[in-house]
């Protein structure tokens, strides 16, 4: 967009509610974010899209293997994301991605986005389950806190290796995590697992 990354940063997330509510269509938020940057339009609108969706689906191994062995140990895993309709498509497109999760919240095919109770409703009444048997791990504290008002136990992730330092086995009952494996950098954690 030709701007300063601060200015960049500020007009993606002024309005990033909306467009992951679904509540706004690409072109219109990505104008508007270019209006709020400072810049009379985004110099290539589709590869906005396309570096917005390379930007969140960087994933980290690690937290993915851990999926894996919850799933294999008995405990039912979700996604409760926050996410614009581009995204939501391209990981449901992406081959055997989403397979290892039990349930699916997707902020844009609701219309509700963290930290709204009503979207961790759907996310545990997807599962099964009650507020008192799901853990929640997101990368925002204010997620976090919705989390918590509407009853689960939340758990912010910050990065792999601080995660680590909770001990979730211990804390919350969960099988131990690895403590090796891919060094990829998340884009960001949002899930929850069932307790035994």
């Amino acid at each position: 967009m030709g701007v300063p990354v601060a200015d960049f940063d500020r007009a993606l997330w002024s309005n990033r509610l909306e467009y992951d509510a679904g509540r706004r269509e690409s072109e219109d938020y990505w104008l508007e974010v270019a209006e709020l940057a400072g810049t009379r339009s985004p110099r290539a609108l589709s590869a906005l899209l396309k570096l917005d969706v390379a930007l969140w689906s960087r994933f980290d191994e690690r937290v993915l293997s851990w999926v894996r062995l919850l799933r294999e140990r008995g405990f039912a895993t979700a996604i409760l994301s926050n996410l614009p309709r581009p995204l939501g498509e391209a990981l449901r497109a992406r081959p055997g991605f989403l397979e290892h999760f039990d349930h699916l919240t997707f902020s844009y095919e609701l219309g509700l986005v963290k930290p709204q109770r009503e979207i961790y409703e759907h996310a545990l009444g997807g599962l099964g389950v009650s507020s008192a048997q799901a853990l929640f791990l997101d990368d925002r504290p204010r997620n976090i806190e919705g989390a918590i008002e509407a009853g689960l136990e939340a758990q912010l992730y910050s990065s792999w290796e601080e995660f680590l330092t909770c001990d979730p086995a211990t804390r919350y009952g969960l099988p131990a995590p690895a403590s090796v494996g891919s060094e990829a950098t998340p884009a960001g954690a949002d899930a929850a697992a069932r307790r035994q």
